[in-house]
């Protein structure tokens, strides 16, 4: 079977439908823009020292939108072959079949990535339980990033610090080796999420950071995990397509995504569900340029109507398997 084949296959597989041969050239132009420019721009990722592409491949519910096992492999490794280096996965996405995918692909292409995943659970012995179950699932002996996923309300910190809490699982997969690097992620609480980095000796962290700015994430807990040098990962750029679109409380989706990476972050999780939208993500982000101060503010006031919304929409979010996955395009 040819290359050339294979593409068209796989567009087809995905439902693309009559758009696969404008999909097929959109990806041909962005395999052609490698050739000649090489990687995605890179940033360190604070203290851990690593580089990393500015745009990371979120595998939550929009890339379970790829029911097909194999259409699903196919625009990982192509994400790959582009220059993006930071995986994003999680126990959540899927019961695990999220991480199941990603390692079939890990198992020839490790070395290759930074791999980040996260575990949901709130006491030391079943956190770490889970990140053993995890690795299995991903291939692989360690992670480089994990996280205890979705910090809530001061209540779920306090289960978390407890003397047999989740962080000390946390610790303990650092220095066991399981992960080399570990963290903590937020899309609820930015107050909550600042007391967790100011406490903790946290080596990265991600949270809900775009225009709309819900939870107060910019200006409460981005400023607490700059002032440790925490490599900080941009997520909800779009808050879950919620934010893209016309009118008040909507914006294109390169303008959100510029927005996000205009701010002191190493890189931003985006779910790319269709192949025109990863070539127009990738394209976004190989040519970004950092949108001035009052642009931000513009689109601070203009998303501003849907801060209320988002917030709402969040609760209890952990991206996860949906009713309806193919909705949410980012």
């Amino acid at each position: 079977m040819s290359k050339e084949i294979s593409r068209r296959q796989f567009l087809e597989n995905i439902g693309v439908g009559t758009a696969a041969s404008t999909s097929l050239l959109l990806l041909k132009d962005v395999a052609s823009a490698r050739l000649e420019t090489n990687l995605l721009p890179s940033r360190t990722l604070g203290r851990t020292g690593a580089k990393v592409s500015i745009l990371a491949f979120g595998c939550g519910s929009r890339f379970l939108v790829y029911k097909d096992e194999e259409s699903a492999l196919a625009i990982l490794n192509h994400a790959i072959d582009l220059g993006v280096t930071y995986l994003d996965t999680a126990y959540a996405y899927g019961d695990g079949e999220s991480e199941t995918r990603v390692g079939k692909v890990m198992a020839s292409r490790r070395k290759e990535v930074w791999l980040a995943t996260k575990i949901p659970d709130r006491t030391r012995d079943e956190f770490l339980r889970r990140l053993e179950a995890s690795l299995k699932r991903l291939r692989t002996d360690h992670v480089d990033l994990v996280h205890i996923h979705s910090l809530g309300q001061d209540s779920d910190l306090a289960k978390i610090e407890a003397p047999n809490g989740a962080l000390k699982g946390l610790m303990e997969a650092r220095e066991q080796k399981m992960a080399r690097f570990v963290g903590m992620t937020s899309h609820t609480n930015g107050e909550v999420m600042a007391r967790a980095i100011e406490r903790h000796d946290l080596d990265c962290v991600q949270m809900a950071l775009n225009a709309s700015r819900n939870g107060r994430f910019e200006e409460l807990a981005l400023p607490a995990a700059n002032r440790k040098n925490l490599g900080v990962i941009a997520m909800k750029v779009t808050g879950q397509e919620f934010l893209v679109g016309d009118g008040p409380g909507k914006a294109d989706m390169g303008s959100l995504l510029r927005y996000s990476l205009s701010l002191p972050v190493t890189t931003a999780v985006v779910g790319m569900p269709r192949p025109e939208m990863f070539a127009q993500n990738i394209e976004t982000a190989r040519n970004f340029r950092p949108i001035k101060d009052q642009e931000k503010e513009y689109l601070r006031q203009h998303l501003k109507p849907a801060r209320d919304g988002l917030e709402k929409r969040l609760v209890g979010h952990l991206d996860g398997p949906t009713a309806n996955p193919g909705m949410f395009l980012a």
